[in-house]
């Protein structure tokens, strides 16, 4: 699985160290410093079965630059959306897990992240 991360986020850090407690193989990718292209996001937003709005930090600066709170939430206006987050990462809500199993979560209560964690024997 990876996991996508901010590390000054506390959410972040309390996943990675499930990850840890549970001896979950993974890999780390720390999505300001290696942001995923516009096709990763789409990809990782089918994996979620959610829309780019649905994982969008609408209270981070540059989402109140661009003025996203207004911008409508339309098929049409998914390419938009994903652009934006795209070229300003910060935007993405943390921490995404993409399971080996082909789904992903938004892991940011202990019951959704949980549901990604390997059975412990």
């Amino acid at each position: 699985m990876e996991i996508w991360i901010n590390p000054r986020c506390g959410k972040c850090r309390t996943a990675l160290g499930e990850l840890e407690a549970v001896g979950a193989e993974y890999t780390v990718r720390r999505y300001l410093e290696d942001p995923p292209t516009a096709a990763e996001l789409e990809q990782v937003l089918q994996r979620l079965a959610l829309e780019p709005w649905d994982i969008t930090r609408l209270d981070e600066q540059a989402a109140k630059d661009l003025g996203m709170k207004q911008w409508t939430r339309e098929p049409g206006d998914r390419a938009r959306w994903i652009a934006a987050m795209a070229e300003h990462p910060i935007l993405i809500q943390r921490p995404i897990i993409t399971a080996d199993d082909g789904h992903a979560v938004v892991a940011r209560t202990p019951e959704v992240l949980k549901s990604v964690l390997p059975r412990q024997a």
